[in-house]
Formats: structure tokens, C-alpha cells, sequence
């Protein structure tokens, strides 16, 4: 997560610079790309809780067993995944943060 919202902010500088000019506050574009980060985490951790309930599944069935997912299970991946994605996004939100519009304009 952290490498890709990297690179975003990279490819985004000339967004960034304008957003600024335009009257976006530091704590604007933080937020923006913190939300971004763990929207991106939250995606995963979502698809690896279907994964993991669907291997499980496959493996209680061929066992002959019972299928039992523990909501404390869901809940628990669910929330390593935001805080590992909210972790991972706090230094390219502070990075793109930092940008000086003129910079990141004059980049583009």
C-alpha cells in the first residue's frame, strides 16, 4: 500500500499543486490520501476475508465438517488490514502534504 500510494502521490503532483493553489490546506490533502490508503487496505482486507471464509468452507466440506467463521475472525482481519492500511498510508499522506504548490506545479 505504502509503494503504490508512493507512486501516486509522484504521478499527482501537478493535482496536488493545484488543489493547493486553489486554496487546499496541508490537512486536505493528507486526508485525502490517507482515505485513499485505506480505502485501498480495506479493499484487500475484504477480498482476503472472502478468500479466507471461502478456503475455509472448501476444507469443512471435504472434511465432512460443519462451516464455523467466527465474526470475531471477520472483525479481526478486517481491522489488522485498515490499521496495517492506515499505517502504510501515513508517509505518502505526509509526503504529498508537504508539497509546495509552486514545486508541484512546476514539475508537471
Amino acid at each position: 500500500i505504502a509503494n503504490v500510494m508512493v507512486i501516486s502521490v509522484i504521478e499527482r503532483r501537478g493535482e496536488i499543486g493545484l488543489r493547493r493553489a486553489l486554496g487546499a490546506t496541508r490537512r486536505h490533502i493528507a486526508s485525502q490520501f490517507l482515505g485513499e490508503a485505506l480505502l485501498l487496505a480495506l479493499m484487500g482486507g475484504v477480498g482476503g476475508v472472502i478468500v479466507g471464509i471461502t478456503a475455509t468452507a472448501v476444507y469443512a466440506n471435504v472434511k465432512g465438517w460443519a462451516l464455523i467463521v467466527p465474526p470475531i475472525a471477520i472483525i479481526g482481519g478486517l481491522g489488522a488490514a485498515l490499521l496495517i492500511g492506515g499505517v502504510a498510508g501515513l508517509y505518502p499522506a505526509t509526503r504529498a502534504a508537504r508539497l509546495s504548490p509552486t514545486d508541484a506545479l512546476r514539475t508537471t
